[in-house]
Parts: C-alpha cells; sequence; structure tokens
C-alpha cells in the first residue's frame, strides 16, 4: 500500500516537471518570436525634397520632349539653349540646302527623260543623264540623312536633360582640382648607371 502511494506521488511530480518544462518551452518560443519581429527593419521614408530630387530627371526629360530646350531650362542650364536651337537651325539649312537642289536635279532628270538629246537648264548641259541622276540621288541621301541628324539630335537634347538632372544630386565640393607636375623617378641601387626617370605626376584633389 506504501509503495502504491509513493509511486503515485513519484508519477505526479513527473507530470508537473513536465508541465513545468512545457511552460518554458512555449515561453521561449515567444520570446524567440518577438525577437524576430523586432529584427525586421522599418519601412524607409522619403521626405518631399529626397522626393523632389528624384522626380527631376523624368521631368525634365519630359520637358525636353515636348520643347525642345526646356529641359534645360529646368535644369538652370540656360547657355545650353541657343546650343539646341542653334543646332536644330543647322541641320534645317542643310535639309532644305539639299532638298531644293534635289528638287532641281529631278526636274532636270525628268525632262531629259521625256525630251531626248534636249537640257532644261543650259547650266547642265555638260551632265549626261547618268551624271544628272547621280547627282540627284546624292542630294536626296544627303537631305534624308540630315531628317535622321535631326531626329538623333533631338534625342540628345533630351538624353542631355535627363543626364543633367540626374547629377544634380551630386555635390561636387570647390576643392576639387587635377594638378600635372614634372617628376623623377627614384632609381634603384642595382640600376646606379642608368639616368632617373622623367615623367609627369598628377595629383587629384577631392
Amino acid at each position: 500500500m506504501k509503495l502504491k502511494i509513493l509511486l503515485g506521488l513519484i508519477f505526479l511530480c513527473f507530470l508537473t516537471q513536465v508541465d513545468a518544462l512545457s511552460q518554458v518551452s512555449g515561453n521561449l518560443s515567444g520570446n524567440s518570436d518577438s525577437s524576430k519581429v523586432q529584427v525586421k527593419k522599418a519601412p524607409v521614408v522619403k521626405d518631399s525634397a529626397r522626393l523632389a530630387i528624384e522626380a527631376m530627371p523624368r521631368r525634365a526629360a519630359m520637358r525636353s520632349l515636348m520643347l525642345p530646350g526646356l529641359g534645360q531650362i529646368y535644369n538652370k542650364r540656360w547657355w545650353k539653349v541657343p546650343l539646341v536651337y542653334g543646332g536644330f537651325i543647322g541641320i534645317g539649312l542643310v535639309f532644305e540646302f539639299n532638298n531644293r537642289n534635289y528638287q532641281v536635279f529631278l526636274k532636270e532628270a525628268q525632262f531629259r527623260e521625256l525630251n531626248p538629246q534636249k537640257t532644261q537648264n543650259p547650266l547642265y548641259s555638260a551632265y549626261t543623264n547618268e551624271g544628272i541622276i547621280q547627282i540627284k540621288d546624292s542630294y536626296r541621301r544627303d537631305r534624308d540623312l540630315s531628317v535622321l541628324a535631326g531626329l538623333g539630335f533631338y534625342a540628345v537634347t533630351i538624353i542631355d536633360a535627363y543626364v543633367d538632372a540626374k547629377f544634380f544630386r551630386f555635390d561636387i565640393s570647390d576643392e576639387l582640382s587635377l594638378r600635372i607636375q614634372p617628376a623623377i623617378g627614384q632609381v634603384p641601387v642595382y640600376a646606379s648607371a642608368f639616368p632617373p626617370a622623367v615623367g609627369l605626376k598628377l595629383k587629384l584633389s577631392l
């Protein structure tokens, strides 16, 4: 009888120990979960100034897309506006020159095709029919290339406005300098018979 009571007490103690261990393990797992939650990084909050700087490249590109030079004005690069429109004017003059001469030689070629052995313009009487056609095709090719040059220059103005606005956030110090000065290289002891090497030394200060 005493043995049964003793075994019952031992079993009861065992159950209480198991219950205590289960509670401790639950607490540990809860602490580990809470620690994992605390490790999570808070989302980065961008202020209005940073958002405005990040939006500058897109806005500058869109303005240049709508009107050439407007993106440069948005970036406060006023001195680039004459270059932009000067480039377009130059390309336009090249287009007009080639198109005008193309039309002249086109009419001459068409007249000679309809009127063999005759010349519409006496200035071109020394040219053969094949020569007139080659000159016409040459002016037409140059005219088409000027159109492509205009489109390419238009794309360059957009890219320039975007890149210029992109570099707006970089702070370049006024102390940035590059110095170039002559230098004489050190000659090792074992090569003392040779003259010292003379060269240039570049020094970049940031």
